[in-house]
Parts: C-alpha cells; sequence; structure tokens
C-alpha cells in the first residue's frame, strides 16, 4: 500500500486511496454471505397452545392486606399478627400448597411488613408474592 507519491516532492496527495475501503467491503460481503443461511435457518418445533385469557385466581389462595395504620386483614376480615400464625398454619394443613398474595399500602411501615412475611415463611407457606398496581393506575 502506497500512502505518499513516489519522488522528492512534499507535497500532500490529493486523491482518496479507496483500496482499504474495497478491502474491508470486501470482506464484510464474504462474511455476509457466509452467515445468511445461518440466520435465516431455524429449527421447527412443535409448540404448545395456550390461550391469553387471564386465569382465575387459585381458589387455595389467601390474600393478606396491610393498611398504613398497620392493621392486617385476612381475605378483607381483620385479623392480629398474634392470630395470624395460626390462621396460616391452619391453612397450611389443609392446603399445603397454598398461595399468599400480600397487598400492603405505601405507607406501610417495612418492620410491620417484615413481621408478616417472616410469620408467612415459618408456618410453612411455599408461595408468596406481592399484589401491586401498575402506574398511574390511581
Amino acid at each position: 500500500m502506497a500512502f505518499g507519491r513516489m519522488g522528492d516532492t512534499d507535497e500532500p496527495m490529493s486523491d482518496m486511496n479507496v483500496i482499504p475501503l474495497v478491502d474491508v467491503m470486501l470482506v464484510l460481503l464474504v462474511i455476509f454471505i457466509i452467515t445468511a443461511p445461518v440466520i435465516t435457518h431455524s429449527v421447527e418445533l412443535d409448540l404448545p397452545q395456550a390461550t391469553s385469557e387471564p386465569a382465575d385466581e387459585l381458589p387455595d389462595s389467601v390474600t393478606l392486606s396491610l393498611d398504613g395504620s398497620g392493621d392486617i386483614y385476612w381475605n378483607n376480615d381483620p385479623v392480629s399478627l398474634d392470630q395470624l400464625p395460626a390462621r396460616l398454619r391452619e391453612m397450611v394443613a389443609d392446603q399445603p400448597d397454598v398461595a399468599i398474595y400480600l397487598r400492603a399500602d405505601r405507607d406501610t411501615r417495612y418492620e410491620q411488613l417484615a413481621r408478616v412475611m417472616a410469620e408467612v415463611r415459618q408456618s410453612g407457606v411455599g408461595r408468596m408474592a406481592f399484589v401491586s398496581e401498575p402506574e398511574g393506575g390511581r
């Protein structure tokens, strides 16, 4: 590759050297020719069919709600923190695969929420989920 002029002149070269550009373009062309069949090749799968309708809430679930003042509600019925472990153990004994949905007001103290979560875990519940509303839902 020549980047200068032959001879003794110190003048800058006024024409553009396109050989490196052509080299790069040819390499890219070869790469695309080789990879194009690989990209379009697909594996045929027999995927299961499913509906996109929302599933109903499972009958073996309990919703625990905490309001801003720290009161606890078991499916909208008030319950104290002292009664909660017994009710949870009773529920787990009846339905071992019970799911607990935990709803908490934004003003709920973290300490109260942590206590309720600890009681749920200690009672043997295997599934616990937080319920929230999407932003702009209010």
